[in-house]
């Protein structure tokens, strides 16, 4: 059988069959009143079982959804990070082991997504596996993710640093409105670009993605280059890599331990970032199941290598002291101080504007999908690909509260408050996901799961998930957080976010459809482009 028609067949066991889905009232056909027209088109829930190929085609290779998955992971906190994770755990050996344990958590959040994503191989990522898990309440998992990802889905933290960054660069001064102009370009030109030129995005941001890899390298290569260095102390800090000094002073605090653990977790986030743009991916049940480890793999390597050469080049005692200037310290030792000061941010601002490019892609199909479910206003112009044969209505619904994050904040507490709530609802979709997949075991084993992930990292990453929902509420040593006010506050309004989702979603579906006489029904079209969508309509109650 041709690949063509592989990605065409049901991902069901031979026994199974699509009447197992069905449902009362969850396609118009369905429908007794008989007042909305039998469509055409299906876009049931139940059929997120089958590949659906975008209207612009599969164009994302082995290779492009390789780049997608690495340039999304490698921020710029392999960068910063290091140094404040030695801090925390006081020894060599100690910190590497942070890392590596950090690589395994991630291995097991990326088991649980290669599972799904094989399983329900279409674009959405988390969209699609709620509203396939969780189908009662009837659209409340679509509502929620829809808030979530409009409201909470902008791109401005690297936007920001990259600005910032590209200013001490060129050794000009760094003012607000500077740094926020050039913030705004680059997310513009990335709008741009990928809503006019479809194909000339994928490149840029794979070459911005091989850029990265190729400075990583360079990087771990100067480490092992610096031992034969003069004028350098790379042999005596080598020591400190010897077994009998590898564990001297390590801080077994478990306090210190969970915390230098998180923010290596955060470091490794984003390895299911292809499962949201699957539409587009070439074989993707294939691709992903080989692509998506490959790219951890080589991602927590180099993560390893360089922290090793963090160690060969820099003192201990200034690892100690760096704070986020780590790799700062890198260069100087290495180049000097006039050469490295050059270097760091180039390499800063590189990482920052490949990260935007990865982002604003994904995030854009993610947004084009909700509009196709109607769950958006406008919802027949930003799910279409016209005119220009790309997700233009997903990036303007992206680009507008990213503008709005760089531009409108007046100080750095409401900046950094913003950042956090970003995240934190996640963790519940997060821990959902995971336990609507130990369910779907137990209740559908008829579908067909290309990969499986283990039972134990399942697990894992439920009790993380937990652990991340419960962390902000842990009083800080001395009572503040990164923000002048209560520590707690951006978990709360995350927290409360999902709270006034779900007080809308019974407003909306439930309260006035009852007071009014009618019911919320999903009609199936097809766009001029040949997109396939669904339409939320009123159908009176006789």
């Amino acid at each position: 059988m041709s690949k063509i028609t592989d990605e065409l067949q049901p991902l069901l066991d031979h026994e199974s069959s699509f009447s197992a889905f069905a449902e009362p009232n969850q396609s118009t056909n369905n429908l007794e009143d008989g007042q909305i027209s039998t469509a055409s088109i299906d876009r049931s829930i139940q059929l997120g079982i089958l590949p659906e190929t975008a209207t612009f085609g599969r164009n994302l290779t082995w290779t492009s959804a390789y780049m997608l998955t690495v340039s999304r992971i490698v921020g710029s906190g392999i960068f910063a990070t290091p140094g404040n994770i030695y801090k925390s755990v006081g020894s060599v050996g100690l910190a590497l082991t942070v890392w590596i344990v950090g690589a395994a958590i991630a291995a097991c959040g990326l088991a649980v997504s290669m599972e799904l994503g094989c399983m329900l191989p279409r674009s959405g990522g988390t969209k699609v596996y709620l509203e396939f898990m969780y189908r009662r309440p009837r659209f409340l998992a679509s509502t929620l993710v829809a808030i979530q990802a409009v409201v909470l889905g902008f791109t401005a933290s690297n936007c920001i640093v990259f600005g910032e960054y590209m200013f001490v660069a060129l050794d000009m001064e760094v003012t607000a409105v500077a740094q926020r102009t050039l913030a705004v370009g680059l997310l513009t030109a990335i709008t741009i670009v990928h809503g006019c030129f479809l194909k000339t995005g994928i490149w840029i941001q794979n070459a911005l993605a091989w850029v990265k890899i190729g400075l990583m390298a360079f990087m771990a290569i100067l480490g092992v280059v610096a031992l034969f260095l003069p004028r350098t102390s790379s042999r005596e800090n080598a020591e400190t890599l010897s077994l009998p000094r590898l564990f001297k002073g390590s801080n077994w605090d478990l306090v210190a331990l969970s915390t230098a653990i998180f923010k290596v977790s955060y470091s490794f986030a984003g390895y299911d970032n292809v499962n949201n743009v699957l539409n587009e991916v070439k074989d993707p049940v294939r691709t992903l199941k080989t692509m998506a480890p490959t790219a951890l793999l080589t991602v927590a390597a180099f993560y390893l290598m360089l922290n090793i050469a963090y160690f060969i080049v820099v003192p201990l005692e200034e690892i100690r002291n760096s704070g986020e200037l780590i790799a700062a310290l890198f260069f100087e030792k290495i180049f000097g101080a006039s050469v490295g000061s050059k270097l760091l941010p180039i390499l800063v601002a590189i990482s920052a504007a490949g990260n935007v490019m990865v982002v604003t892609f994904t995030l854009a199909r993610v947004n084009q999908e909700i509009a196709r479910q109607g769950f958006l206003p406008f919802a027949k112009y930003l799910s279409s690909s016209l005119p220009f044969n790309a997700p233009l209505g997903g990036l303007i619904v992206h680009y507008i509260p990213s503008l709005l994050v760089i531009v409108l904040p007046p100080q750095q507490d409401v900046y950094a408050f913003i950042l956090d709530v970003e995240g934190y609802p996640a963790q519940f979709f997060a821990m959902a996901i995971c336990i609507g997949t130990l369910w779907l075991r137990k209740s559908r084993p008829d579908l067909k799961r290309p990969f499986k992930a283990w039972r134990a990292a399942v697990w894992l990453r439920i009790a993380l998930s937990s652990c991340l929902i419960m962390a902000p509420f842990v009083p800080p040593k001395n009572g503040k957080g990164d923000v002048g006010f209560w520590y707690a506050t951006y978990a709360v309004v995350g927290g409360g976010l999902l709270v006034c989702g779900i007080i809308y979603w019974y407003l909306w579906t439930v309260l006035v459809p009852r007071l009014r006489g009618y019911r919320l029904e999903e009609e199936a079209d097809m766009l001029q482009d040949g997109t396939s969508v669904t339409k939320l309509v009123k159908v009176k109650i006789q």
